[in-house]
């Protein structure tokens, strides 16, 4: 087919426009991405809508570009791409301007939900500088959000007493570090801000949604005398944890926040994350364009629309391109009620 000059330019231009338009970004959801672990339980099949099994899942990865273990779009244009793509595509478009240049261009969070059958390991992360100089990868700051734990479940965050270093080797050796550690008891709602260097630990009988920096990186420091899923004694790092670990007594470790229907609550803030907690019976225009960074949003519960073409049921997380954080959240459904954790880059 020939075309006339005049009409030849406006089959191109119109062409580049349409092909700009097809490819741009939007609410993104991602395929679902379970990890078999030794203490996990069968909560997060159920809450995906899978087939149950006896294989003990114990995390769900829900927004990642961790290496090897990246998010896949699920929805739209962009559907089968990984998350470290769109951003190596997309740049500032996806992360914002202020979150690109903060974090040199790498996408800095990683959000999970976790589901503890039985103890995960007594651990602790590190922070930044530690990590680039050991491992070349980000430390490991991060927060906990409990969405539902059993009658009497409780976790470990920080010492409740003073030890030495010395005394920290002794205890993990003879199996009482327990003893020191401050013990809480938890019920859905909970959340816990947990910084490189603090011991921890998620007990059995929670499920939690995790946010933190995109690191892989933990030194596991007593696993109780355990065996993996390879009938193995799981690594244990004792002696790296050693000058990571916050020895000091904190007041408070868990953190306090307000509850009010139809606001933004804030959780937590860090240099990496914001966490608002958001319960809504009513439509909510969310204009975050300001902050300059993604937004993500990850359902506590109930299900919503996000703009008119995405729904986000219980147990999904979506992210928002900092291009498109602006949007509308109706709750949808049965209740009329959503719940969601709102995360993103704050220029705190």
């Amino acid at each position: 087919m020939l075309f006339a000059p005049q009409y030849l330019h406006f089959f191109v231009s119109s062409h580049i426009i349409f092909n700009i338009i097809s490819t741009m970004l939007y609410p993104l959801l991602f395929e679902t991405s379970l990890f078999p672990i030794v203490w996990g339980g069968t909560r997060l099949r159920q809450m995906k809508g899978m087939a149950p099994s006896c294989e003990p899942v114990g995390e769900s990865w829900e927004v990642s570009a961790v290496p090897g273990k990246e998010s896949v779009v699920a929805n739209g244009d962009q559907k089968g791409k990984t998350l470290a793509q769109l951003v190596a595509e997309y740049g500032e478009e996806l992360l914002g301007k202020y979150v690109h240049e903060k974090f040199n261009g790498e996408f800095p969070m990683l959000v999970k939900f976790i589901d503890a059958e039985s103890d995960l390991s007594i651990q602790v992360h590190p922070n930044n500088e530690q990590a680039t100089e050991r491992h070349g990868c980000m430390g490991k700051t991060e927060m906990w959000y409990v969405v539902d734990a059993k009658p009497g479940t409780y976790l470990y965050a920080g010492f409740a007493q003073s030890v030495t270093p010395e005394e920290y080797c002794r205890k993990v050796e003879d199996g009482t570090i327990c003893e020191v550690l401050a013990k809480h008891y938890i019920s859905a709602g909970d959340a816990f801000f947990i910084p490189a260097g603090r011991v921890h630990a998620i007990c059995g009988g929670a499920l939690i949604a995790e946010v933190q920096q995109s690191s892989d990186i933990t030194y596991r420091i007593y696993d109780y005398g355990r065996m993996g899923m390879d009938g193995k004694p799981r690594e244990l790092h004792t002696e790296l944890a050693k000058d990571v670990i916050d020895y000091a007594v904190h007041k408070e470790y868990s953190v306090n926040y307000t509850k009010d229907m139809n606001q933004s609550n804030l959780v937590c803030e860090c240099e990496y994350f914001t966490v608002n907690n958001l319960k809504l019976n009513e439509a909510k225009q969310r204009n975050l364009k300001h902050l300059d960074s993604f937004l993500i949003y990850i359902c506590l519960a109930g299900e919503c629309k996000i703009g008119e073409s995405v729904v986000l049921k219980y147990g999904q997380s979506c992210l928002i391109p900092a291009s498109c954080a602006d949007v509308t959240i109706t709750p949808i459904g049965e209740t009329g009620v959503v719940e969601l954790m709102e995360v993103y880059v704050d220029k705190v």
